[in-house]
């Protein structure tokens, strides 16, 4: 286990996200809020009085997160940002009817798949980029959507650069020097899951690719009353972000094969990092192993989790026993996908 612990983060604060994704979310047809998944037998495991698991497997049509940030950056790239652009399926299909437009990304699996579901929705093509680690089943799902899909004999950073060099609008929520407001605009997106939480927590936990789900969980809790602790869950194979964090700067790593595909990420989101070191109090490294255990046990207690989802009950295993949590306290585990097959 790698952990990486700043207590006092959880007393920062900071501006929240604003209300207009949310808004637009809730406008899509099919958008109701996640569920939060009460699991009894964690919470005796764990030593605590409630466990959650926020489930994203069916969030709008999909079987992950994703598509909340890549709806609202596709909405805001469209339009240019105008606050009073098109904000409805009708208005988007109007606004781009007959213009040619191109959305190209690159993905881990389920960032390109949204992106291009979105894109088909509004009638626009899309070009999705993936790495050599990507499986099989995920590449059939983007295609599955009408995407055109490129394969790269390199890493998820490699993939992202071919993206960048393609032309059309290039829709990432990893940020770098020179490519930052739709990555904002796609974190801005993710805040309307954390908004769906409710109830409070004493802890939550979120996986960590790049970072930008983490520096949506940061900017919700650091901008209301209370001192949630937020602990990011990231594979031992591919843990950049808590080598960024460690350093204090951004740390590009090469990485390895993990069965956590959608977090096998090399350099994080130089606009996330910012955030996480001001506001993020923990982060751990889980080993493939200890997340296919998890992996396995969510879905024995019923809960549809993917890798990436099952990662943050490996995390808070793995740091249980650093962690400031009080014995009536609630832990709030983000699942951000569902299986895979």
């Amino acid at each position: 286990m790698t952990l990486y612990r700043r207590p006092e983060a959880r007393h920062w604060r900071c501006e929240p996200a604003p209300e207009q994704a949310s808004a637009f979310h809730r406008k899509l047809p099919g958008y109701a809020p996640t569920p939060l998944v009460d699991v009894p037998k964690l919470a005796v495991e764990l030593g605590v009085g409630q466990v959650l698991v926020k489930d994203e497997s069916a969030r709008l049509g999909l079987p992950a997160f994703k598509v909340l940030g890549a709806s609202w950056g596709i909405r805001q790239a469209l339009t240019g940002f105008d606050p009073d652009g098109p904000d409805t399926l009708d208005g988007l299909r109007e606004l781009v009817a007959g213009r040619g437009i191109r959305l190209v990304t690159a993905t881990d699996g389920n960032h390109g798949r949204a992106v291009a579901h979105f894109g088909r929705l509004i009638g626009v093509s899309s070009t999705v980029f993936v790495p050599s680690a990507v499986g099989e089943v995920a590449v059939d799902a983007i295609r599955g959507e009408g995407a055109e899909l490129v394969r790269v004999d390199g890493s998820y950073d490699d993939a992202c650069r071919a993206a960048d060099a393609a032309g059309g609008i290039l829709l990432q929520d990893t940020a770098w020097d020179g490519y930052e407001r739709i990555p904002a605009a796609i974190v801005d997106g993710y805040s309307t899951l954390f908004r769906e939480i409710t109830v409070p927590a004493s802890l939550v936990v979120v996986p960590m690719g790049v970072g930008s789900l983490a520096h949506a969980a940061v900017r919700h809790y650091r901008s209301t009353p209370g001192a949630v602790s937020l602990l990011g869950v990231e594979p031992l194979n591919a843990p950049c972000v808590l080598s960024s964090l460690d350093a204090g700067r951004v740390v590009s790593l090469e990485t390895t094969d993990t069965v956590m595909t959608a977090l096998n990420c090399g350099t994080p989101s130089s606009t996330a990092l910012p955030a996480l070191l001001a506001g993020l109090d923990s982060a751990v490294a889980v080993r493939d192993e200890d997340t296919r255990q998890a992996l396995q046990d969510l879905r024995d207690l019923g809960v549809n989790a993917g890798p990436a989802g099952a990662a943050t009950l490996a995390g808070v295993r793995a740091a249980r026993s650093e962690l400031d949590l009080p014995p009536d306290g609630r832990i709030v585990l983000v699942s951000t996908e569902g299986r895979h097959s």
